[in-house]
C-alpha cells in the first residue's frame, strides 16, 4: 500500500512509519517545514491552508496523527482555543483536500481520544456510548466531525480513539518516571478513577488491522481490554520498577497546580473497552498492565 502519514515525528508516528516501511509499504510524510526532495515528504501548513494537493493523489490510505499536545502548558482560554483549532483546522483541510482529489484514498484513519467520553466513573464505555461533557469531549467531537468532507466523498473514515499510550522513550511514561525515581509518586486523588491504557506495540497493531479492514468504518477504541484504576496503575508501576509509591497527591493540590486540566486529565475516570477490535478477533500482545510495563521498561 501507499500510505500518507501526518504527525510522523510524534510518539506514535515515529513507531508507525518504520513498521509500515519494514512491512513493504510505501510511506509519504506530510510535514509543515520545507519538504525534502527524495524523502517522500509533502508540505502543508494548516494555519494558512497551504497543501501540496497534487502530491496527495494516488495514496491508498491516510493516517492523520498530527495535533498540538494537550498536556503542554496550562489550559488558558487562548491555549484551549489553539488546541481545538489545531485539531479541527488541520483535519478539515486534509479531509476537504482528499475529497477533491481525482484519485482519492480508500481510507482516512484520524486520531481522536477517549476524552470523547468524558469522566464517567466506573461505567464501561464502548464505541457506541454517547459523548461526555467537558473540554476534551468537546475537542474530540469536533475533531471527529472535521472528517465529514472525506466521508461524504466516499472515503472510509475511522476515528481512532486513543487511550493512554505506554511505550519506551516518550508518551505518558516519560512524564511519570522522574517522579517515581525520586520516590515522590503515588496515586492521584483517591486513586479510584479508571485509566484506559494501551501498549505502543498494540497501537501499531491496531492501526495495521484497521488499514487492512475494508469493511471497518466509524470510531474504534484503541485501548487495552483491561483498564485499571489509578491506584492499581500506581502500585503496578512501582512494583515493576521496585520503587516506592507512598506519597499520594491530593485532588485539591492537583487542582491548585493545574486547574481544569487536573480534573479532565488526571482525576477523570474513563473506563473504556476496545469492543470493536475484540469483536473482530484482534489479538492484543499486552492485554494486562504488568506485562506491558515489564516489556516497555525492560523489566
Amino acid at each position: 500500500m501507499k500510505i500518507l502519514v501526518t504527525g510522523a515525528s510524534g510518539f506514535i508516528g515515529a513507531s508507525l512509519v518504520p513498521f509500515l516501511t519494514t512491512g513493504g509499504h510505501t510511506v509519504s510524510r506530510l510535514v509543515r517545514r520545507e519538504a525534502e526532495a527524495g524523502r517522500g515528504e509533502l508540505r502543508w501548513d494548516p494555519e494558512t491552508g497551504a497543501m501540496d494537493a497534487k502530491g496527495l493523489g494516488g495514496h491508498d490510505a491516510v493516517v492523520h496523527l498530527a495535533g498540538e499536545s494537550i498536556a503542554a502548558g496550562h489550559w488558558t482560554q487562548k491555549r484551549k482555543a489553539r488546541i481545538l483549532e489545531s485539531r479541527t483546522r488541520s483535519t478539515r483541510l486534509l479531509a476537504e483536500t482528499l475529497a477533491g482529489l481525482a484519485m482519492k484514498p480508500k481510507a482516512l484513519l484520524c486520531a481522536s481520544a477517549i476524552g470523547f467520553y468524558g469522566s464517567r466513573g466506573d461505567e464501561t464505555l464502548r464505541e457506541d456510548s454517547p459523548p461526555g461533557k467537558g473540554f476534551l469531549a468537546e475537542v474530540s467531537r469536533a475533531w471527529e466531525a472535521a472528517t465529514g468532507a472525506a466521508e461524504k466523498a466516499g472515503i472510509r473514515v475511522v476515528p481512532l480513539r486513543f487511550g493512554i499510550v505506554l511505550g519506551p522513550g516518550g508518551g505518558a511514561l516519560a512524564k511519570m518516571l522522574p517522579a517515581f525515581r525520586m520516590g515522590v509518586a503515588g496515586r492521584l486523588g483517591d486513586g479510584k478513577q479508571y485509566m484506559s491504557w494501551i501498549a505502543i506495540d498494540d497501537v501499531i497493531g491496531a492501526i495495521q488491522h484497521v488499514l487492512g479492514s475494508d469493511d471497518l468504518s466509524g470510531p474504534v477504541n484503541v485501548t487495552a481490554p483491561e483498564p485499571v484504576t489509578n491506584g492499581e496503575f500506581t502500585k503496578t508501576l512501582a512494583r515493576v520498577r521496585s520503587w516506592p509509591a507512598v506519597l499520594p497527591l491530593p485532588a485539591f493540590a492537583l487542582r491548585i497546580a493545574l486547574g481544569e486540566m487536573a480534573d479532565e486529565m488526571l482525576l477523570a475516570s474513563t473506563r473504556v473497552v476496545p469492543a470493536r477490535l475484540l469483536d473482530r478477533g484482534f489479538r492484543f500482545r499486552y492485554p494486562a498492565l504488568e506485562g506491558c510495563l515489564r516489556h516497555v521498561l525492560g523489566r
